[in-house]
């Protein structure tokens, strides 16, 4: 299989279609995810093309999880969590919808139950939810 520039992920990142940003480098983007199933559930893709796992680069991968590792830390903050859920899918077959390769940060609190998927939530929650990840950056150190 092969990349399509044509996935909502390619077309976020070149702004052709709106997303609630948290975080940024040279290399990858935080979003949150419009259909979260936990409070604080944000998508860490590179800015670089890759399908997924199987095709990236080793170096597209390392700057993905450096960016994971630095976004859940904040999400625990944020959210008082206990815990992170990281979820990665692979082709179809794998559970992949978009095919840009993304991973699912999720913080967690012991016992709570993901919602379903495919719901979508209410903008100004997700943007509440952003500017509480994004204050838990600024202040981290």
């Amino acid at each position: 299989m092969s990349y399509d520039d044509g996935n909502i992920f390619a077309k976020i990142l070149r702004e052709e279609l709106p997303a609630e940003r948290v975080y940024e480098d040279d290399q990858t983007l935080v979003i949150m995810d419009i259909m979260p199933r936990a409070d604080g559930h944000m998508l860490v893709i590179p800015k670089s093309a890759a399908r997924n796992m199987l095709d990236a680069t080793s170096q597209q991968l390392t700057a993905c999880l450096a960016t994971v590792q630095l976004v859940s830390h904040a999400a625990l903050k944020a959210f008082n969590a206990q815990g992170i859920t990281l979820q990665q899918f692979n082709e179809a077959a794998g559970g992949q919808e978009v095919f840009h390769l993304h991973f699912h940060v999720l913080p967690r609190l012991e016992g709570d139950k993901l919602r379903p998927p495919g719901k979508m939530a209410d903008a100004a929650v997700i943007k509440a939810h952003a500017d509480k990840i994004r204050a838990a950056l600024a202040t981290a150190g």
